[in-house]
């Protein structure tokens, strides 16, 4: 047995307990060596596990085991990546997938000081209680955990390793005066990105680096800042947890976070590990604050502009010297499977030890018991297997790292196909909610959500009992994984790197500030030469400022523009509503510049406003510019379409309320087929408050004649098309006109929400339909017609199209004895009524309701 060397003020070592390997705790700072030491033990042993805490230092580090033993003796087991040859000796892992059933001579845990974490503290306890190497174990960590080492398990022996080269306190700096090699830490992506931007156009560019990048886009970031083309990095506290990086000086943009449950400031032991990633080796490295004003928020919560970091954090950081953690985050790992009720007990069961905390917010255990809400799905968990299979699928990780409710109702689906007789997920299922994530359009946060996404599937495409083909799955959401964190990598790098502006900060450092102006005009005034225009909040660069020494000259203009902006934003803010115009494109411009486009909202009557054309506004002014536009959007349909805003408003009861809602959601035009029940059970007074609103219920449909008009259909049309994914503008009819062929390429749904219905070949407006279709009544009756050219013509249709009108609308052409051509109405059997006598379904069934009034 291998004996390490105790250091002044240690303990000795204690006899390892019979059967059990020897527990050493190996505890420091960052760069002091603790990983490499872990790896060289490992492999001066048989057999082999370490467990890190991220997925992208597994990998890292099963690359360097890969190349010092070779691929056939390394297995490298992650929730999304397994690599497992033949006979593996070494296994390299995250923490969560260590196979810890397996017996191996060497066990090492690193950062186990995360044991205290609120979110995942719970998984490195259960390791650190009973994950062990039959011959030795190693606990990789800092010195704050070791009196809860000590006590937890009294054999540990310990090691302290020293920081191989010094940190300090550079105090506050500017933004712009940082140094080159530095990285800018903040704790939210709107925080990042907002920092990125601004050393793009006053530095040339910077890498980015946030937890929720894929690790591949992650490694493409790092090594576009390891490889010099960029002199800065900004990131989360991700860059704390590993990230081995040539960082000379670390920038707290904020001392403060949110946990998952409330804001709260940092501890200096939670500083420190990010301020580490300064200086490598025996490099030395610095630390300190920089505050940049954001949308009039200053970055660095908590402190006055320039004060920075607290004397004592500060000597706490310097000295590696910090409060030891109390805690430790705990979760009964004897869990119970005799029914849903016993797991559900057994995960709230709490420690009897003192130093441990249950833990409560683990998102597991949450999706379970969201799950068990639905009784169905609560009576497929029956017995123990079924239970266990549905704590395996609530295991299932959520990338977005929010459990969301899409999330969790996605795991019931994934139950409820495993516990049917097939036991397996539908090829097809899974096909199509893989396919919709194969692409790689949209903008930054799309594409990082997308990867969330098929990271959840890759998780589960290693569950082969679970798949028909899980090598296949594997394959297509890794494939897909690898193009989305590409692509999210070309537009991190498009958005927030200028390598030709780089490039020219770097040769021109150290030299004086570019004269910049703005005329009255809009033009961009720099040095003496136009190198623009400003259009609303938009830089249209000159065509001839395209050279190296243009760039220059346009990086000085975007600095010159700032003071510009913000007196645009509060003019947009205070002027009237007419200035803002919402187009058919659905694009809202101010004064002839774009300004904002319609997305699709949180309801059908309730668009979002994307701003446009918004690289020039810091986050706070784009979300100000976002509200505005969004408010006058509102105003816009709240007036053209008033009729519709007071139908859903209106306080009704029973079917009258039902069908109100409906028409809302059909924007004023609503089937009678699909609503017949409503319709037949509205009273004479349901009636007379529907009439009183505007409410015409015709032979076939239920519409508002308000709006028909030409203002009414054009917001009609915008709102259905935006919803749904329309190209606009769509072409609606032109004022005036009843009917019209369909164009192709518009569904029918556009052409019955604008009031337009399709019936055979011609889209006819609401009103003359059903005018047309009580014109017809008295027709059927007499049992038959001949088709009359001026039939046609009162729908503004050829004679031609009658034909395809009339059997659109349930009619059937007849040949008569005499040889001529009649029409007849169909007619469908009366269902057997329940209480009392019900109506004829079919387009003439209330004939005398609906006959006219003389």
């Amino acid at each position: 047995m291998i004996r390490f060397p105790s250091q002044q003020g240690q303990e000795p070592p204690a006899p390892a307990a019979p059967g059990v390997g020897r527990v050493t705790a190996v505890l420091g700072p960052t760069n002091t060596g603790k990983t490499h030491f872990a790896i060289e033990r490992m492999l001066g042993h048989r057999s082999g596990m370490i467990g890190f805490p991220l997925r992208l230092l597994a990998r890292e580090n099963y690359d360097r085991v890969v190349a010092a033993r070779g691929a056939g003796s390394v297995a490298l087991i992650t929730g999304e990546e397994m690599i497992v040859p033949a006979h593996p000796r070494w296994f390299v892992c995250t923490v969560e997938a260590m196979p810890v059933d397996r017996p191996v001579a060497f066990l090492a845990i690193d950062e186990i000081q995360l044991c205290a974490d609120r979110e995942r503290g719970h998984v490195f306890t259960d390791r650190l209680l009973h994950a062990r190497g039959e011959e030795e174990t190693l606990l990789l960590g800092a010195e704050t955990i070791r009196p809860l080492l000590r006590r937890l398990l009294p054999r540990v022996e310990f090691i302290t390793r020293p920081r191989f080269s010094a940190l300090s306190y550079a105090g506050h700096r500017k933004l712009t005066r940082l140094p080159p090699r530095s990285a800018v830490v903040a704790f939210s992506a709107p925080e990042v990105y907002g920092i990125a931007e601004q050393i793009r156009r006053q530095r040339g560019g910077t890498a980015v680096v946030l937890g929720a990048l894929s690790p591949r886009t992650r490694n493409a970031q790092v090594e576009l800042y390891q490889a010099g083309e960029v002199d800065y990095l900004v990131a989360t506290d991700a860059i704390g947890m590993g990230l081995n990086m040539d960082i000379d000086h670390v920038a707290f943009a904020r001392l403060s976070k949110f946990d998952g449950c409330a804001p709260r400031r940092l501890n200096a032991h939670e500083l420190a590990q990010i301020a580490g990633r300064a200086g490598r080796h025996t490099a030395d490295g610095s630390f300190g604050t920089t505050g940049e004003e954001l949308g009039g928020e200053r970055l660095v919560g908590g402190e006055p502009s320039g004060r920075g970091l607290d004397p004592e954090v500060i000597e706490a950081i310097e000295n590696h010297c910090f409060e030891p953690l109390r805690l430790l985050m705990w979760r009964n790992h004897r869990l119970r499977f005799d029914s849903a009720t016993a797991l559900l007990r057994s995960l709230e069961e709490r420690p009897t030890r003192p130093e441990l905390m249950r833990m409560r917010e683990a998102d597991d255990h949450l999706a379970l018991a969201t799950l068990l809400h639905d009784p169905d799905l609560a009576r497929l968990a029956g017995h123990p297997e079924a239970v266990r299979l549905l704590w395996e699928v609530c295991r299932i990780p959520d990338f977005r790292k929010i459990l969301s409710e899409a999330h969790t109702r996605l795991l019931g689906q994934i139950y409820r196909h495993l516990r049917r007789p097939e036991q397996r997920l539908p090829e097809d299922w899974i096909a199509g909610l893989v396919t919709r994530l194969d692409r790689c359009d949209g903008d930054i946060d799309a594409l990082v959500s997308r990867i969330a996404h098929v990271r959840t599937w890759t998780y589960v495409s290693h569950r082969s009992d679970w798949l028909a083909d899980p090598g296949h799955w594997r394959d297509r959401t890794r494939a897909i994984e690898d193009r989305l964190s590409d692509a999210l990598h070309q537009r991190l790098t498009q958005r927030f790197v200028d390598r030709r502006s780089a490039l020219l900060v770097k040769t021109l450092k150290g030299g004086g500030d570019f004269l910049a102006a703005v005329t009255r005009t809009g033009e961009v005034i720099v040095e003496g030469h136009g190198v623009g225009e400003l259009e609303g909040f938009r830089f249209v660069p000159d065509g001839s400022a395209r050279g190296t020494d243009g760039r220059a000259l346009m990086s000085a203009a975007r600095r010159a523009l700032k003071d510009e902006i913000a007196a645009r934003l509060r003019r947009l803010e205070s002027e009237h509503e007419d200035s803002l115009i919402l187009g058919a494109d659905g694009v809202v411009t101010w004064h002839g510049a774009p300004a904002g486009r319609l997305s699709a909202g949180p309801s059908l009557l309730t668009p979002a406003v994307t701003p446009l054309h918004d690289e020039l506004l810091d986050p706070g002014q784009r979300e100000r510019l976002r509200r505005r536009l969004e408010r006058r959007v509102t105003t816009y349909f709240a007036d053209a379409l008033a009729p519709l805003m007071t139908l859903r408003d209106a306080e009704l009861s029973g079917p009258g309320r039902g069908l109100a809602f409906q028409l809302v959601e059909g924007l004023g035009c609503l089937s009678r087929h699909g609503a017949a029940a409503l319709v037949d059970g509205l009273g004479q007074a349901d009636r007379r408050q529907l009439g009183q609103l505007g409410v015409r219920i015709g032979v076939t449909r239920l519409y508002l004649p308000a709006l028909l008009k030409p203002r009414a259909v054009a917001a009609r049309a915008l709102l259905w098309a935006v919803r749904h994914g329309l190209a606009l503008p769509t072409p609606t009819p032109p004022a005036g006109r009843v009917s019209l062929v369909p164009p192709p390429g518009l569904p029918g749904g556009w052409f019955e929400a604008i009031g337009y219905p399709v019936v055979g070949p011609r889209a006819i407006r609401a009103d003359l339909l059903d005018r047309f279709e009580r014109r017809l009544i008295p027709l059927a009756r007499s049992g038959a017609m001949t088709a009359d050219p001026a039939l046609a013509q009162s729908l503004g249709a050829e004679a031609g199209e009658l034909a395809g009108i009339l059997i659109a609308l349930g009619w059937k052409q007849h040949h008569a004895s005499d040889g001529s051509v009649v029409w007849r109405p169909s007619r469908v059997r009366r269902p057997p009524p329940p209480r009392r006598s019900r109506p004829e379904h079919g387009p003439f069934a209330k004939l005398k309701e609906l006959e006219p009034a003389p």
